[in-house]
């Protein structure tokens, strides 16, 4: 093939401890790019019903797209999808480090794991050869030591069919937490970034997988090499100099924080509050960057290096030497929890990322726990003698390694924090802030309100990037060639704002579809007609912008497909009782969105049915059955 893909897909039956490579349709990939659209897919052609996300029959898909073969800026992201835990229905988080190139020059562009196996493996994958070995040794060791032992294993040179491995490998892990099915376990790669959303780690530690190591050395033709080498070294370039600019590779996140707190978009106090810049100048740049000697860590081909690598030295407690803290986790376990020590959050990422869960959704159950305790609905006979109260780091810590190991305290969370708000109190239930049962990202919806209709009808639930649409109010990121421009909409209109949602979102699985991060669009300043120029470079293709919107909303609308399989509909495409109240100071002071109105817009930009179900009209135009 010669057009940027394998159009291999490898599919091993945990069950039976078989492997297969079936082909990949051409078709298919025009028709949905890759990663989260292919996968969304696969997941409706062969899961028809309604499936629990412990089943066995449930699919857990590893998905790459064009962009992972070539060194594209940006390029190391791939997508892993399922039936999720946490919303009981499609399900995707993405992640960068090196696996997914690492897939592709393996010579395959989508790994499917189904079944389960009957105790503790891993998957071992070299080029052409594909293992599953015992990983009884790995079982209970966090991500870091699992991800360590693994490399150090490979370092010996030797396969169990006697072939010898040589060159770094890239590895797919879950700690603790996924091995004991808590639902918002992630899966970590390469200790470094971290699949976090939806629980794909809880369904990896259901089929009894420990750990994913790949490595491949097959070159990957493209159409036009000479024409997409030069691209992207015209991109890595511009990228580069745009974020050196701009700040985003000095600061890296943590750089928004007193931008987002200044425009009520950082939650405070689990969304009740309305101000706190003097939190968010501690917890964010450069103040973060300064007492966490904090540096830019890239993922493979990256010209950004957003993670950020720290040293914190004393007080001994806190001390290591790791992967810091992102914005969203400086949000939820810090502003959230009115926690304004970055060291304090940082050891709180830390113990999350190595016992394996998702920062945002571990602060957001805190955050919730602190409002039980503050309201009487819990108390210390219920937390172990714990008083959770507002800004006590301690309790952050404690309570982050408590969930993760679903022990205490924190195994009431272990389903996610609707469940556990139901097992705690009637009351409970109406203060827990999530879309389809997603912990809400560290984003206000009352802020900028396009981010309401996004948050309803995400189809993974609650998610600001899988579209944007913040940004655009915010005045830094357009989309001209699909209309999104300046004049289109501002902070507190309620005109345009539905549509403004949707082609975001339709930019969002575009993006991870591609695969390709999101930040070489949104703060690198990579335009549209850019990315569509590379994407046909390497594919041969003639697509244009249009045609690259229309993939992205293919892939959501299969997506929004699954949801309504599963129950989702016009009836629960409601906000959490909390962004409809209104701020007392701020920016956003005497604000809320008017989602009843930006919905019906929403749904007619769409073409869905009042019941929230893509209509005939909407299907037949992207070439879709029911």
């Amino acid at each position: 093939m010669n057009n940027g893909y394998r159009q291999r897909l490898l599919r091993i039956d945990l069950s039976s401890r078989t492997a297969r490579v079936d082909p990949i349709e051409e078709q298919d990939l025009r028709q949905f790019i890759g990663g989260a659209g292919l996968a969304a897919e696969i997941l409706r052609r062969e899961l028809p019903g309604k499936t629990d996300a412990y089943d066995p029959s449930n699919r857990l898909i590893f998905a790459t797209g064009p962009f992972q073969g070539p060194a594209v800026p940006g390029g190391a992201k791939f997508t892993v999808a399922a039936i999720s835990p946490v919303t009981h229905t499609f399900g995707d988080s993405a992640a960068g480090a090196s696996w997914g190139p690492a897939l592709k020059d393996a010579g395959y562009d989508v790994l499917v794991l189904e079944g389960a196996a009957d105790a503790p493996v891993s998957i071992h994958i070299d080029d052409d050869v594909v293992e599953i070995r015992d990983a009884a040794p790995l079982w209970g060791l966090d991500t870091f030591e699992t991800i360590d032992a693994i490399r150090q294993q490979a370092a010996k040179g030797q396969t169990s069919t006697g072939q010898t491995s040589s060159g770094q490998i890239s590895v797919a892990a879950i700690g603790p937490a996924g091995e004991r099915r808590v639902a918002i376990a992630c899966i970590a790669v390469d200790k470094h970034s971290f699949a976090g959303r939806c629980g794909m780690g809880a369904v990896m530690g259901s089929k009894n997988v420990k750990a994913i190591a790949v490595r491949g050395t097959q070159p990957l033709e493209v159409a036009d090499p000479e024409k997409t080498k030069e691209l992207i070294m015209r991109f890595q370039k511009e990228i580069g100099a745009e974020t050196r600019e701009n700040g985003f590779r000095a600061d890296g996140t943590p750089g928004l924080c007193e931008a987002a707190e200044a425009l009520g978009d950082m939650p405070i106090k689990y969304w009740d509050g309305d101000v706190w810049p003097e939190g968010a100048k501690k917890l964010g740049a450069p103040n973060y960057t300064e007492v966490l000697d904090a540096k830019p860590m890239p993922c493979k081909y990256c010209p950004i290096g957003c993670h950020r690598k720290i040293s914190i030295s004393e007080p001994a407690e806190y001390a290591m030497e790791s992967v810091g803290p992102e914005y969203e986790t400086l949000g939820m376990m810090g502003s959230n929890l009115m926690v304004d020590d970055p060291k304090a959050v940082a050891m709180a990422n830390e113990i999350a990322n190595r016992l394996g869960v998702d920062t945002i959704s571990v602060g957001a159950m805190i955050g919730f726990a602190m409002e039980c305790f503050e309201k009487g609905w819990i108390d210390t006979g219920d937390t172990g003698g714990m008083e959770l109260k507002w800004g006590d780091p301690n309790v952050l810590v404690k309570l982050t390694e408590q969930i993760s190991r679903r022990e205490d305290f924190g195994a009431v969370f272990a389903e996610g924090t609707l469940p556990a708000a139901e097992k705690i109190s009637p009351e409970a239930v109406q203060s827990v802030v999530h879309c389809k049962g997603l912990d809400l990202p560290a984003h206000d919806a009352r802020s900028c309100f396009s981010l309401a209709p996004t948050y309803v009808t995400g189809t993974r639930g609650a998610c600001h990037f899988r579209g944007p649409c913040e940004d655009v109010e915010m005045g830094g990121f357009y989309i001209p060639e699909a209309g999104v421009t300046k004049e289109t909409t501002t902070f507190f209109e309620k005109e345009n704002q539905g549509i403004l949602a949707a082609k975001c979102q339709d930019l969002g699985v575009l993006t991870n579809s591609l695969v390709v991060c999101l930040f070489m669009v949104d703060g690198g300043d990579w335009s549209l007609s850019d990315v569509t120029e590379l994407f046909n470079a390497i594919t041969g293709w003639d697509y244009t912008p249009a045609d690259m919107m229309a993939a992205g909303e293919r892939g959501f609308t299969v997506q929004r497909l699954l949801n309504v399989r599963d129950g989702y509909d016009a009836t629960t495409d409601v906000l959490p009782k909390k962004m409809l109240q209104a701020a007392e100071q701020g920016h956003r002071a005497g604000k809320v969105p008017p989602i009843k109105e930006m919905l019906a817009e929403y749904y007619e930009h769409r073409g869905w049915d009042a019941t929230g179900r893509p209509g005939n009209e909407t299907l037949g135009r992207l070439g879709l059955t029911e």
